[in-house]
C-alpha cells in the first residue's frame, strides 16, 4: 500500500484525505494537537509537526512515498522558510519521495492585463504574497532536479465551493469595479482542485507545472452578480477603481489589481481529473441545490 503524506491541513486537504482513504496510508502533518482526533477519525495517521520550527519535523524523512504539499507560506517576507524546512526534514532520511506535488497559485504570474496565459507565461509576482510562492516552487523545482524526485506544481486561481462563496462579502455590500475597470478572475471548486492533486499524483510530470482552472471566463463583478442572483441577494454596488480603495481592504483590493484569463490545456491533456464542476455556473447551482435540501 502506497504511503502519503500530507503536508498542510486546511479544507482542501481534508478533501483529499476524503478521496485517498482507505486506498493509501495517510499520514497528516498536523500542528495543532487538537487536530489530531479529527484527522485519525478521517483515516489518517497524524504526524505533529510545525513548519516554522525545522526540529519538529524530523519524523518526516522517509515516512511516504508520494508527498502532498498544500501548506501556504508564512505571511511575511519574500521567501518560503516553511517549505525550506519540510525539504531538509526530507532530506534527513535515507529513502525520499518519489513524488512531490505542490499547490502554488495563478497569483505567480502578476497582472496580465487580461491576457489569455498558459503555463509558459513568465512568472512576474508582483506583492510579497505571490513572491513568497514564486520562491517556494523554485525551491521545490531544484530540490527535484538535485534529488530526483517528480516535483509538480499545481497553479490555483481563486478556491470556491458550497462553504466558500462571497454572500458574507454580498451582504455586507461591499462594492465591485465598474466594468470599464474590472479584470478578469479565475476559479476551480474545492472538489476539484483535490481531484487534480490525486490525478497529479499519477500522471504529473516531473518538474512540470499545471493550471488547475476552470473553464469560466468571467470578470470579477460578474461572478458576484452571478452569486448574488442565485441567492437572491442584491447585487454588489460598483465603483470606479479610484474610488473602490476607499470601501474595502488592502487585501481585496490587491486581487482587483491583476486581471488574467489562465488556459487549462495542459489539465486536461495531461493530468486528466474528471471536473464535477466545469464552471462556476455548476458550482454556484449546486450551493444553492444544498442549501434549498438543509430547508426541507
Amino acid at each position: 500500500m502506497q504511503k502519503i503524506l500530507i503536508v498542510g491541513s486546511g479544507d482542501v486537504a481534508r478533501r483529499i484525505l476524503a478521496q485517498l482513504a482507505p486506498q493509501y496510508r495517510v499520514f497528516a502533518l498536523v500542528r495543532n494537537a487538537g487536530r489530531a482526533a479529527e484527522w485519525r477519525r478521517g483515516g489518517a495517521v497524524p504526524v505533529s509537526g510545525d513548519l516554522d520550527a525545522r526540529h519538529s519535523l524530523d519524523r518526516l524523512g522517509g515516512l511516504a512515498d508520494i508527498v502532498l504539499h498544500l501548506a501556504p507560506p508564512p505571511t511575511t517576507g519574500e521567501n518560503d522558510t516553511r517549505t525550506r524546512h519540510l525539504l531538509a526534514a526530507l532530506d534527513k532520511a535515507q529513502s525520499l519521495p518519489r513524488r512531490l506535488i505542490y499547490v502554488s497559485t495563478t497569483g505567480v504570474y502578476g497582472d496580465c492585463a487580461g491576457a489569455l496565459i498558459d503555463e509558459t507565461r513568465r512568472l512576474a509576482a508582483d506583492n510579497p504574497r505571490a513572491r513568497r510562492r514564486v520562491d517556494a516552487e523554485r525551491q521545490l523545482r531544484a530540490w527535484g532536479r538535485r534529488r530526483g524526485v517528480a516535483v509538480s506544481i499545481l497553479r490555483a486561481p481563486g478556491i470556491y465551493a458550497a462553504d466558500r462563496l462571497p454572500l458574507e462579502r454580498l451582504e455586507k455590500r461591499l462594492p465591485a469595479l465598474v466594468e470599464a475597470d474590472d479584470v478578469y478572475t479565475n476559479h476551480i471548486h474545492a472538489d476539484d482542485l483535490a481531484a487534480a492533486c490525486r490525478a497529479a499524483m499519477r500522471r504529473g510530470g516531473a518538474n512540470r507545472a499545471y493550471n488547475v482552472v476552470d473553464d469560466s471566463c468571467l470578470k470579477m463583478a460578474d461572478y458576484f452578480d452571478r452569486v448574488a442572483d442565485a441567492f437572491a441577494l442584491p447585487r454588489p454596488p460598483r465603483l470606479p477603481r479610484s474610488e473602490l480603495a476607499a470601501a474595502v481592504s488592502a487585501v481585496q483590493l490587491s486581487f482587483m489589481r491583476e486581471s488574467r484569463r489562465i488556459g487549462n490545456r495542459r489539465l486536461k491533456t495531461e493530468l486528466k481529473p474528471s471536473l464535477a464542476y466545469p464552471t462556476v455556473e455548476v458550482g454556484i447551482a449546486e450551493a444553492v441545490s444544498r442549501r434549498n435540501a438543509c430547508l426541507f
